[in-house]
């Protein structure tokens, strides 16, 4: 099984050219202005006003571009995003709203208080994953605190630092398939592997980043 997701994978960055060209061209400072509409729920500086909204700080370009894209291709739904994202309709102006969010200073989560023992239980199994139940462990795609393999690679998000009622309503939605627009669909079929303790553990780990 492990084999299998690693092979995907390597499929994966070859055939999408790790998502770099599709990130290219992007003006971080005509960003600023075009994403003021992005700020109502992102922040003025890609940290969200809430929770339950996704940080867009230090995010790779060409994975907030693709998930843009998804939103207005109905791959991916969302009563509030989908129709933002349709607002968007210049390549350029995506481009440059993703480059200005990328630059930002690392995404930090909001986090009312840490549970120590959960956010250890939630780093083994980002790094080990679960062989009992061939769970992947995260890192493998998702890089050393969940900060990505390389800043070439587009294809997986920064998840560090990220919220964690949003964490865990991805997992979730990934796992019942509300959400589907991953690559492959791996990120489904690991999160089908999560257990409820084990996705409230990872997703508190990697909000503590």
């Amino acid at each position: 099984m492990i084999r299998n997701i690693f092979l995907t994978f390597a499929t994966l960055v070859v055939a999408l050219g790790a998502g770099g060209v599709f990130a290219k061209g992007g003006d971080p400072k005509a960003g600023f202005d075009k994403s003021a509409l992005c700020h109502g729920c992102h922040g003025e500086k890609g940290e969200a006003i809430a929770p339950n909204f996704p940080n867009l700080a230090s995010q790779k370009p060409g994975y907030i571009m693709k998930q843009v894209t998804d939103f207005q291709k109905n791959h991916r739904y969302n009563d509030t995003m989908s129709p933002m994202a349709a607002t968007v309709v210049d390549m350029q102006d995506l481009k440059d709203i993703a480059a200005y969010f990328s630059t930002q200073k690392p995404m930090k989560a909001m986090i009312p208080g840490s549970d120590k023992k959960l956010i250890n239980s939630g780093k083994k199994i980002f790094e080990e994953g679960n062989p009992a139940t061939g769970l992947y462990g995260c890192v493998n795609c998702h890089g050393k605190d969940g900060r990505g393999k390389s800043q070439t690679n587009q294809i997986f998000p920064v998840i560090g630092g990220q919220n964690k009622d949003y964490l865990v309503q991805q997992l979730t939605d990934f796992r019942s398939g509300t959400r589907k627009n991953d690559p492959a669909g791996m990120m489904g079929d690991i999160a089908k592997r999560l257990s409820d303790k084990e996705l409230d553990a990872v997703s508190e780990y990697l909000s503590s980043l």
